[in-house]
């Protein structure tokens, strides 16, 4: 089955767990190629291996990284106010899992090697509540299970539910009383096998070079009937991201299995941000009417640098200035 087209997913923004979906494909603007490491879109590596190819794999933006640890401590400090636990969860870039299967002429330089650990660093020494994901998935990669699509930028089932499991046992140690009964957590599905084109496959190779790649074949889990019960049920735990947290490949579904409780999420495919989807969260009448606990709020390694301002790689209507941002956010928590 292939992806739906994104428009049609524009409309499950903001929901409760229940309706699987499928995944989607981030949509680049030209800027965006141009900052790329070369002119493609996608780097073909060996063994049908594919990369996206618009970050670069030999400079960090450091200076872009303390300001958004700045801009998220912030963000933290307010939803703190509200009596709302903030936990960052940064996805680490698939090049750090599969080096061996770049070409020979795209290495990671020893700064991006170490990129994903400086943003740690950063993170906790401004006393924002993370954990350590590329660790958890490098341990679960070098059991033999791999943790992206081969053909895809996203995830494996294997890796959400790992990090899934992590994100809820942070939760559980920080904010030991959840609100809800037992019982009210989302009950996993049994898995089904999907043979298809990944995202990057499907976009950005030519019919032959699809031939030659071949398909991946996609895990996802079958909704259980039951699991509708739960969308009236208020959710004490959110998740706000980009497409990896979306229900097709499964983390907001582990992560309510795992604490026993509702999760709810919102989440855009494309060039968006995490910016403007916790803005987004924020200014909804969702947020107003039943506030989480604990607000989960998922980044992404490659882009964690960009802040709220990043033209070229936000769309037109996610890209604002710093100061823009701070003013949505205080103005959303009503300072």
């Amino acid at each position: 089955m292939l992806p739906m087209s994104l428009s049609s997913r524009l409309t499950h923004t903001f929901k409760r767990l229940g309706t699987p979906l499928l995944g989607a494909t981030l949509v680049l603007s030209m800027s965006t190629v141009a900052k790329a490491d070369d002119s493609s879109l996608v780097i073909r590596g060996s063994d049908g291996w594919l990369f996206p190819g618009w970050g670069s794999l030999t400079a960090v933006d450091a200076k872009g990284i303390d300001n958004s640890t700045a801009l998220i401590k912030e963000a933290r400090t307010e939803l703190n106010k509200k009596g709302i636990q903030l936990q960052v969860v940064v996805l680490p870039d698939k090049t750090l899992f599969y080096q061996d299967k770049l070409p020979a002429d795209k290495k990671l330089s020893p700064e991006v090697k170490q990129r994903y650990q400086l943003i740690m660093s950063k993170l906790k020494g401004a006393g924002i509540s993370t954990f350590d994901d590329f660790a958890l998935l490098n341990q679960l990669r070098n059991s033999g299970t791999d943790v992206f699509y081969r053909t895809d930028q996203h995830w494996t089932q294997p890796a959400a539910d790992a990090t899934a499991v992590a994100s809820a046992e942070l939760i559980k140690r920080e904010v030991p009383n959840l609100a809800g009964s037992p019982g009210t957590g989302m009950v996993l599905g049994k898995e089904l096998k999907e043979r298809r084109f990944g995202d990057l496959a499907e976009r950005f190779l030519t019919p032959d070079q699809q031939k030659q790649t071949g398909r991946d074949t996609f895990v996802v889990r079958r909704q259980e009937a039951a699991a509708g019960l739960l969308d009236s049920a208020p959710a004490p735990v959110h998740v706000t991201g980009h497409s990896m947290v979306q229900p097709y490949f499964g983390f907001p579904q582990k992560l309510s299995n795992s604490l026993d409780r509702p999760v709810s999420v919102n989440w855009k495919p494309g060039n968006v941000g995490p910016w403007i989807m916790l803005l987004e969260y924020l200014e909804s009448a969702d947020f107003k009417k039943n506030p989480p606990q604990v607000l989960v709020w998922q980044m992404f390694e490659p882009s964690y640098s960009y802040g709220p301002q990043a033209t070229g790689f936000w769309d037109n209507a996610s890209n604002m200035s710093d100061s823009a941002w701070r003013q949505r956010l205080h103005g959303a928590l009503g300072r």
